[in-house]
């Protein structure tokens, strides 16, 4: 073992990963529709998942934020179902494993979890077509543990746009900034990955409580619309947020962006949505693969992210989001989530003091979600909920 990767796993130990976005139950949703006795995380699920407790300890995860994501073409009142169902899988996952996960609700008990040596288990909904457009669904959501929503998925919602759609609000709309203020008064982190540059700009002209990006990366160094322009991550100090960085390679490698295109057409012309990650659809990939081989990201390429991001944002408003299980490819060194030793051997290797370090894995997450608590303690001092309606706002 090296010197550099015995720092990192000692560094861990008292300083372990919040990793802002793992897609765990949403595989569990598509591979055994919840049946945790068919994919039990207490066992080694290497090659049916990128996650389980061995490896989540393995790789010094502290807290993880736990995607209740539901893909956009289920809307409306099914868009509300299957994030309720979605967040009922986290509470069976905390249920049935309590000598290793731990339900937290605040800062408090995050910190709580790391000293009781679980891994605090928080919610984070991506996507707002979650709602259905209502101020109340926000609000049920929170009062049930959701500690963040990311503003819009793939595609626009009618009053917010996302990275990889046709803009079409040119931002937010009046109800979109409604949605964040009211986070705001709930104590929600505001989530701006997935969404529109021009989205990202006026949430973090609206918001008074700090933003995240729970899973993205820079676009100075791989120019995808999926990640955060300078300018923006530049913003970040005045507003106290954290941008995350996450490990797809069609997010962190320019030379992976054409590839995964066209891996995603493949499986579009087998009949299949091109973030499927069952056995049948990886089988697809694979024979793809095969006859067309894939660039390589490495945790090189994930460093060179967080160099860039911690020179322009400042070390405060850093993090990790690797997106596990919510990809069907990821970095050689960052297979899963036993990973991320790897990543803070490398950056150790590059200069990284062990404060800047203890900030990255676990104080700037814990910082923002702390400054979320005490905004809304004092909104909520100030005024109550808001029943506005999209139809009162946008019409």
């Amino acid at each position: 073992m090296s010197r550099h990767l015995t720092a990192a796993l000692e560094h861990l130990a008292t300083h372990p990963v919040v990793d802002g976005h793992n897609d765990l139950p949403w595989a569990l949703r598509k591979l055994v529709r919840y049946d945790l006795d068919k994919l039990d995380i207490a066992r080694d699920q290497q090659g049916a998942l990128h996650t389980d407790i061995h490896r989540l300890r393995k790789g010094g995860v502290g807290a993880q934020f736990w995607s209740v994501y539901v893909q956009t073409d289920l809307t409306g009142d099914e868009a509300v179902s299957a994030t309720l169902e979605q967040i009922d899988c986290v509470g069976q996952l905390v249920t049935r494993y309590p000598s290793d996960l731990v339900r937290a609700w605040t800062a408090d008990d995050m910190e709580a979890a790391r000293a009781q040596g679980r891994i605090a288990s928080l919610m984070g909904a991506e996507g707002g077509h979650s709602i259905n457009n209502s101020l109340a669904t926000l609000r049920a959501f929170h009062a049930l543990g959701v500690r963040y929503m990311t503003l819009t998925h793939n595609d626009n919602t009618a009053w917010a746009d996302s990275a990889t759609d046709v803009e079409k609000a040119g931002g937010l709309t009046p109800f979109g900034h409604e949605v964040v203020r009211e986070m705001n008064r709930t104590g929600m982190l505001v989530d701006l990955s997935h969404v529109a540059a021009t989205t990202m700009r006026d949430a973090l002209a609206t918001s008074v409580a700090p933003v995240i990006f729970s899973h993205s990366s820079s676009r100075a160094i791989c120019d995808h619309p999926r990640n955060i322009p300078d300018d923006v991550l530049a913003l970040l100090p005045a507003n106290g947020g954290v941008a995350m960085a996450t490990f797809v390679p069609k997010f962190v490698l320019p030379e992976a962006v054409a590839w995964t295109n066209r891996a995603d057409d493949n499986m579009r012309a087998h009949g299949l949505h091109h973030l499927d990650t069952t056995p049948d659809a990886m089988k697809i990939h694979a024979d793809f693969e095969a006859a067309n081989p894939r660039p390589m990201a490495t945790v090189s390429t994930i460093a060179d992210h967080l160099d860039h991001m911690r020179e322009v944002a400042g070390v405060d408003h850093i993090g990790i989001g690797g997106d596990y299980d919510g990809t069907a490819f990821t970095p050689a060194g960052l297979e899963d989530v036993a990973g991320y030793p790897n990543l803070i051997a490398e950056l150790i290797g590059r200069g990284w003091s062990t404060p800047d370090l203890a900030k990255l894995t676990w104080q700037n997450a814990v910082r923002a979600l702390r400054a979320a608590e005490d905004v809304a303690r004092d909104l909520q001092s100030q005024r109550g909920p808001s029943n506005a309606t999209l139809d009162q706002l946008d019409s």
